[in-house]
């Protein structure tokens, strides 16, 4: 391959979406930030995002206490875009506004084995993590499919997600899958695959062709690569021919719902209070809009090593929860100092805890006052959400209007 045939295999991160949300659950605190947020702002500037304030799935687990949830999706917006996801890179939106993904939900449904949604690993865990709420229902059963649901309704190829969430994409890529055999078949689909690629220019089919065979008869992953961007680059054929093309490409039907990767993050280190995992139920959170009287107050009473009742007790930090906090906000030279000192006694632990009081509320200073500037102007943010609304809504209609017509739906409207 030339270079500029190899250079397409980068066109196709340029035309990949990325589909990420978060239920309602409030203000925002610093477990977020460091384990999705920091994630989505990067992300924003690499690919198409789309992101969602995922509020019919918090009524799974408090359909019997909807009223938090409107404050929480403001609350959550706001922390969203002072922590730096911006509305002119990504889509942000509100799921229960977008109602094709209650309409994908329930076509999926009818074609998804039941057996498959009572294996998805979270389903029993949580039950038993939630023991004191009544979740034998079908709309915590069905939440995964639901989470396809969004996915597929945006054709994402990419969702951010941790090690813990994989099985949820993988079941994605198995209704996927299973929808594209159902309803993917047409009649004389090698002729209409054939049409639509000369429709890509007389270089383009060749091109075309050429990478079809070499992935087909060779499995060259190269040839399969560079195959899917040049389809993603061009501009003169319509959404149908296009996925039709990809279809052809990988000896399937047409593809209407494109099968997502899983784009792994890294797993957040940022502990709570106590040295658990940050996390509301636990008490033991920093919120995003914290102030810097808060902060301090917040870490200074944080539990150390039980071993140092004295000053000069010696300790030891891999059993001091602060100790967590400076492997994520600390240097070598700070790392060091603590390590030192805490093992001598030469440091107290309102020494130790100084440095991290200091760069959390560092971290946090700008943040703040962003949320204090969206707060005073609430029309921005309504504004915002409406556009995105409306925006995701497009994409939705496009791709409901295929999966209806697919389905036979469109015939009776």
């Amino acid at each position: 391959m030339d270079s500029n045939e190899l250079s397409l295999s980068k066109v196709a991160n340029q035309h990949a979406r990325v589909l990420s949300g978060m239920r309602p659950t409030g203000r925002l605190h610093l477990g977020h930030y460091h384990g999705v947020l920091k994630n989505w702002v990067e992300l924003q500037h690499e690919y198409p995002c789309f992101f969602f304030i995922a509020d019919w799935h918090a009524l799974t687990t408090h359909y019997d206490n909807p009223s938090i949830i409107p404050g929480s999706v403001w609350d959550m917006v706001i922390d969203w875009l002072a922590a730096g996801v911006n509305p002119n890179e990504a889509t942000l939106f509100v799921q229960s506004r977008v109602p094709e993904h209650a309409e994908l939900h329930l076509l999926l449904s009818m074609i998804t084995p039941l057996g498959w949604l009572e294996r998805v690993p979270s389903y029993k865990d949580q039950q038993e993590k939630l023991k004191e709420k009544d979740l034998a229902t079908y709309g915590f059963l069905g939440y995964p499919l639901l989470q396809s649901a969004d996915i597929m309704l945006y054709k994402a190829g990419l969702v951010p997600v941790g090690e813990d969430q994989v099985a949820h994409v993988e079941l994605t890529r198995e209704v996927a899958r299973r929808f594209n055999h159902i309803y993917g078949k047409e009649a004389d689909f090698g002729d209409k695959a054939e049409t639509a690629a000369k429709k890509m220019g007389k270089k383009n089919a060749r091109l075309y062709a050429r990478y079809r065979k070499e992935w087909q008869e060779r499995g060259d992953e190269e040839a399969l690569a560079a195959a899917r961007a040049l389809l993603e680059g061009q501009q003169n054929i319509t959404v149908s021919d296009r996925d039709r093309l990809f279809g052809y490409l990988e000896g399937s039907g047409k593809v209407i719902l494109p099968e997502p990767q899983p784009l792994l993050t890294r797993a957040s280190k940022m502990p709570g209070l106590d040295g658990q995992k940050m996390s509301k139920s636990y008490g033991n959170t920093i919120s995003l809009r914290a102030d810097p009287d808060e902060v301090s107050q917040q870490m200074r009473t944080m539990p150390t090593d039980p071993a140092r009742v004295r000053r000069n007790d010696p300790g030891d930090p891999s059993k001091c929860p602060v100790w967590q906090f400076h492997e994520v906000y600390s240097d070598k030279q700070v790392c060091d100092w603590v390590q030192e000192g805490c093992r001598s006694a030469s440091i107290g632990c309102v020494d130790c805890k100084q440095p991290v009081i200091d760069a959390v509320v560092n971290e946090l200073q700008p943040m703040r006052e962003r949320a204090a500037e969206f707060e005073s102007d609430p029309d921005v943010v309504r504004t915002i959400i409406n556009e995105g609304c409306e925006a995701a809504r497009e994409v939705a209609y496009d791709t409901m209007t295929e999966v209806r017509e697919v389905m036979s739906l469109e015939a009776i409207r």
